[in-house]
């Protein structure tokens, strides 16, 4: 799979770009700030409906203008799919695939699977449990319709028992049967999805450690491990327990929304331990892991995005990464640098077709 041509216009500092790009290699050169990170951004979105930088559409649209479009042909299995699109200040964004509205936003997700790259990934280690359950399930949500439509009926209902613990809070004798209702399809729900996400970490595991070793030339043990409310309180039985601090709270306390991801560099937790190149090896490999879980469950290998991945690598984890994303593992990449010399160092080590644009403050242009 790979996008043919890409067609923009308002997208943040990009006014207007086509862009016909390679099935192999597209390298993005150009100053920071000058929008090579925008134009990786557009490409998510057209996978994702949503921006992978904000969860706000208006954020994405130019300056003083009224819209923004997408629009982009991809060859997947042969068979051309033309997805928009079109997002107006202050009306519901418009999805297309072959000129056809979507439904639901969530019918798109999964048919463009895609794997990102990007500085702000390390703040998967170093944030809280919420970006890493971001995580997995994004991951899982492209290639598991199921668990999409159970995770989404899952936080439909946090979201109504929530409510209602804040009306609770007014009552002076609030009456517990609605919770009951709530508590046992939170539970149903969340003994699935918790048995999905540990299924998810027990296949990533190896591939993770395998990938660290190939960027890191060490044997340094890397690992994750799956948190979940499970190992301490059954979900049902979590949820009456914690009813009245609940209350008290105003929302949820306990439930497979609050479960977690724990990554490690030997015996201990790589956020206390790992330094800035463990770190940032350490979620390479994780994506890379990802790509090769999706490409597995799909049956389709992901376009994969790369943005100033070799910042911050020292020189021999850099050629390393190099050496991996130039093989024959994967096919369409998107790569930006503010360095030539670099990229042209993946072109030298790939037999892959490439092209290279510059990008000068939003205008883009193939060198």
């Amino acid at each position: 799979m790979y996008v043919k041509n890409l067609h923009i216009i308002n997208y943040r500092n990009i006014s207007q770009a086509d862009l016909e790009l390679s099935e192999g290699i597209n390298c993005f050169v150009g100053l920071n700030g000058a929008g090579k990170t925008n134009l990786l951004d557009t490409i998510y979105y057209m996978s994702f409906c949503k921006s992978f930088f904000t969860s706000q559409d208006s954020q994405n649209i130019c300056h003083n203008e009224p819209f923004f479009v997408l629009q982009a042909v991809y060859d997947r299995n042969g068979l051309d799919e033309q997805i928009y699109c079109g997002v107006k200040r202050g009306s519901k964004k418009q999805f297309k695939r072959n000129k056809k509205d979507y439904q639901r936003l969530s019918e798109h997700i999964g048919l463009l699977p895609l794997v990102i790259i990007a500085p702000f990934d390390e703040l998967l280690i170093a944030d809280g449990s919420e970006e890493r359950r971001k995580y997995m399930d994004s991951v899982i949500s492209q290639c598991d319709k199921v668990y999409l439509e159970n995770l989404l009926r899952y936080n439909r209902l946090l979201q109504q028992r929530n409510a209602l613990l804040k009306q609770m809070q007014e009552q002076e004798n609030p009456n517990s049967t609605l919770l009951d209702v709530f508590d046992i399809q939170m539970a149903q729900l969340g003994n699935v999805i918790s048995d999905r996400r540990q299924q998810f970490i027990n296949w990533l595991k190896p591939v993770l450690s395998e990938y660290y070793k190939q960027i890191s030339s060490d044997n340094e043990l890397v690992s994750m491990e799956y948190v979940t409310g499970l190992q301490r309180y059954d979900f049902y039985q979590g949820y009456v327990e914690s009813r009245q601090r609940d209350i008290v709270l105003g929302y949820t306390s306990r439930g497979v929304h609050k479960d977690d991801v724990e990554f490690s560099l030997g015996e201990y937790q790589i956020k206390k331990v790992g330094s800035q190149g463990q770190r940032k090896s350490f979620v390479i490999a994780l994506k890379l892991a990802q790509f090769q879980y999706l490409t597995e469950y799909n049956g389709v290998k992901p376009i994969l995005l790369l943005d100033d991945v070799f910042d911050k690598l020292d020189a021999v984890r850099g050629d390393n990464l190099i050496s991996l994303v130039a093989s024959e593992q994967f096919d369409q990449i998107f790569v930006t640098d503010t360095n030539r010399d670099r990229l042209k160092a993946v072109l030298q080590k790939s037999s892959k077709s490439y092209k290279i644009f510059d990008v000068v403050v939003g205008s883009i242009t193939e060198a």
